[in-house]
């Protein structure tokens, strides 16, 4: 599939059903996971890759690569990929071998073959690994009992808030709180990992706890901010308007791509729920399109952060806000055609091809300057492939749902 010009589509068909763009799909998805086999070093552990495909110099492994490259070759295994198994052992190994604290229980952040290089023990981390678990379970890993139970306990102890519904963020090793920061991209992540839960084992806990996340963000939060997700909160969860943290993962004001993927996220949840609330698609379709509206730059691509008004704060042009708009407007296409979800999947989709993916080397870029050019500035090398693999996997089923069986069906 090439970059047609919008203007010459034919609407009256869907891109979703369209063999070609099918084709170009599971394509893309081949040239991503060669890419990103390269990534498996010879004592079990990942690598970063430069923008080629080299080793970057090591720097420690953290977290949330190990977790999201064993859940992106976990969806690999259900499509045949050939190196998905192998790939999932490895990371399975590394995450309770070389992550776990055997001392404290918990997951270290950042770890080499030696040492703890940053002991941080952060529900963003621990989210990944339920989610890495779960997925490995679904692809029938042996260890993936033992640490789905490891992890879901942990969580139970340590993160969640029952009185208010939502995870607490971070603590020390030792599990000493040190700070009253709670925030939203955590619990998304979260409503993400659950879901998955639920899906391997059954266990509608996992969906209840859901329900209350999803409930706190887009029944409560998001109305009263004009359809916008702040992304920072105190530790009595009052939204926290002048909060500045890392800059890629916690940076001040709203991320249009976290309204992105909670929409999708509440959907699937809404899917599995058994499609009882008559408010979700509404709710989703106002997130979308406010993130959308606010973020959508003249010369394609979103903008990464927003003032809490909507006006542009951060202006930089990312992969993954792009790669989560097209599962989202994918997933509200298979619910209402009625919409104009079609010509947004279009336009995301158009932009991705022409800017973001890389087709010499397989990958996507992660970061575009003014100029629309590749460039390593937040980011090095290619540091992702979760982002990117569902935003051409999950188009390709017809389900909001249960991705991983749906996927069985599919031979990439």
């Amino acid at each position: 599939m090439n970059t047609r010009q919008l203007a010459d589509l034919n609407f009256k068909d869907s891109w979703l059903k369209d063999p070609a763009h099918q084709a170009f799909l599971m394509n893309d998805a081949r040239k991503q996971y060669t890419f990103f086999d390269k990534s498996l070093r010879g004592d079990g552990g990942f690598d970063v890759l430069d923008i080629n495909g080299t080793a970057l110099p090591r720097a420690g492994q953290e977290l949330h690569t190990t977790t999201r490259l064993i859940h992106s070759y976990s969806l690999g295994v259900a499509t045949g990929h050939p190196n998905s198994a192998r790939m999932v052992d490895a990371g399975m190994k590394y995450l309770w071998n070389m992550h776990r604290d055997k001392q404290h229980g918990g997951f270290f952040w950042s770890v080499d073959a030696t040492n703890i290089l940053d002991d941080l023990k952060l529900a963003y981390g621990h989210v990944f690994v339920l989610l890495a678990a779960s997925s490995a379970k679904l692809a029938g890993h042996p260890d993936a009992d033992r640490i789905l139970a490891d992890v879901a306990d942990i969580l139970d102890r340590y993160y969640w808030d029952d009185q208010v519904g939502l995870y607490r963020d971070e603590f020390a090793r030792d599990w000493q709180p040190f700070s009253t920061y709670r925030g939203m991209n955590s619990n998304m992540h979260a409503v993400e990992a659950m879901l998955v839960a639920f899906e391997a084992t059954g266990e509608t806990f996992w969906l209840d706890r859901t329900a209350r996340i999803l409930d706190f963000f887009t029944n409560q939060i998001a109305p009263k901010h004009d359809w916008r997700l702040p992304e920072h909160f105190h530790q009595d969860w009052r939204v926290n308007p002048d909060f500045f943290g890392n800059p890629i993962f916690r940076p001040a004001g709203c991320t249009p791509g976290h309204s992105f993927e909670l929409s999708r996220l509440l959907l699937q949840y809404w899917d599995l729920s058994g499609r009882t609330d008559p408010t979700a698609f509404t709710r989703a379709s106002h997130l979308v399109m406010q993130a959308f509206n606010d973020a959508w730059l003249p010369d394609g691509g979103l903008a990464y952060t927003t003032r809490l008004d909507g006006s542009i704060d951060i202006a930089s042009r990312f992969w993954w806000p792009v790669t989560e708009a097209i599962g989202v407007f994918s997933a509200l296409q298979k619910l209402d055609k009625a919409q104009d979800f079609e010509s947004l999947y279009r336009r995301t989709w158009t932009f991705a091809n022409s800017q973001l993916i890389d087709h010499e080397n397989g990958g996507w870029f992660p970061e575009l300057d003014i100029s629309g050019q590749p460039v390593s500035q937040q980011f090095l090398g290619k540091p992702d492939l979760y982002h990117s693999l569902q935003a051409v996997l999950f188009p390709l089923v017809p389900s909001l749902s249960r991705h991983y069986q749906a996927l069985k069906n599919l031979v990439i």
